[in-house]
């Protein structure tokens, strides 16, 4: 099992976007959760196989329909301590 932690840049809040990642990683079998930065970015960590977390990356670049992705930047990571995903409280 591979974990990144992933920074999505653009117009990625207030459009839905944590709840589509949500969605994302539960059909994909991606451990981890996501939440909103201060910056007005959004943070993932994903734990997954390499081949999947390679597919859920590019859901991230393609968000929901209101969203405007940027940018995705990646970073190897801890994996979660828990299993499944989940959406977390705003970091602020």
């Amino acid at each position: 099992m591979t974990a990144k932690l992933f920074t999505v840049r653009g117009r990625v809040q207030g459009v839905g976007f944590r709840y589509f990642v949500l969605r994302e990683a539960q059909a994909r079998g991606v451990a981890g959760w996501v939440r909103n930065l201060p910056d007005g970015t959004v943070e993932v960590l994903a734990a997954g196989e390499p081949a999947l977390l390679d597919a859920f990356e590019g859901r991230l670049w393609h968000g929901p329909p209101h969203a405007r992705v940027t940018e995705v930047v990646a970073a190897d990571a801890d994996a979660p301590d828990s299993p499944g995903f989940r959406v977390l409280t705003t970091a602020w």
